[in-house]
């Protein structure tokens, strides 16, 4: 083992490929209502769900008003009122709870690290009982060494406090062995940069960087993270 023997995951989109539940969970819940659904419809609830969730990020919401808010403004922008936001999205999160798609080769690599004595947490602002079902039904609450989600934590990821929490839940645990891996710049990247850890940027599809962080490694595919912590 080399520098990092302690590893924090995010886990949509970099362990699990949110995207594909996103859709399957969103086309469900909008078929159980009768609702039109289209790639028009999908894709404006996408833009609308990463705005709501970078003002999380920021501390200007909570995640309440995140979640409800972000069907509230799509049924006003589709001039829909016969179905309440509240209720859409209590079914939406247990449906977003009943399905899981790892990314690719991401359960074989947290399976050779558990296997080689890293330890793994998961960092995530995702709601609490969501992420509790993904990870019971993943398998990753049994690879895992903890989860710390920002609702329990008191603070969304990026803020400082989050990670100052995390680490108080972890006496033993040194910042200068940690190495965070995820996906996004603003919650992941700038939260490795207020924790003062390393930042490993996971970037499959190779997008340009537009936000101004610090990123110590970027890596394209899940297994390149192994040449990073072989690294003496």
């Amino acid at each position: 083992m080399g520098k990092y023997t302690t590893i924090f995951w995010d886990l949509d989109q970099t362990l699990l490929n949110f995207d594909l539940a996103m859709d399957h969970a969103l086309r469900a819940v909008f078929a159980q209502y009768g609702l039109e659904m289209n790639e028009e419809i999908a894709a404006r609830y996408e833009a609308i769900n990463r705005s709501y969730w970078l003002r999380l990020e920021s501390g200007e919401l909570t995640k309440e008003q995140v979640t409800v808010g972000r069907f509230r403004t799509l049924f006003e922008e589709l001039g829909i009122n016969r179905v309440k936001p509240e209720e859409i999205n209590a079914d939406y999160q247990q449906e977003l709870g009943n399905v899981f798609f790892y990314m690719d080769g991401a359960k074989e690599l947290v399976t050779l690290l558990k296997e080689k004595g890293y330890r793994q947490y998961v960092v995530t602002n995702g709601v609490n009982a969501t992420q509790a079902s993904k990870m019971k039904r993943s398998g990753l609450d049994r690879i895992m060494d903890g989860v710390f989600v920002s609702e329990v934590m008191g603070y969304p990821k990026p803020m400082k406090e989050y990670f100052d929490a995390c680490f108080a839940a972890l006496p033993d645990v040194s910042r200068e062995e940690c190495i965070l891996v995820g996906d996004s710049l603003t919650s992941d990247m700038r939260g490795a940069e207020n924790a003062g850890i390393t930042a490993c940027w996971f970037n499959p599809e190779n997008r340009e960087k537009d936000v101004d962080v610090r990123t110590d490694y970027e890596i394209c595919h899940l297994k390149d993270l192994m040449l990073i912590l072989e690294q003496e």
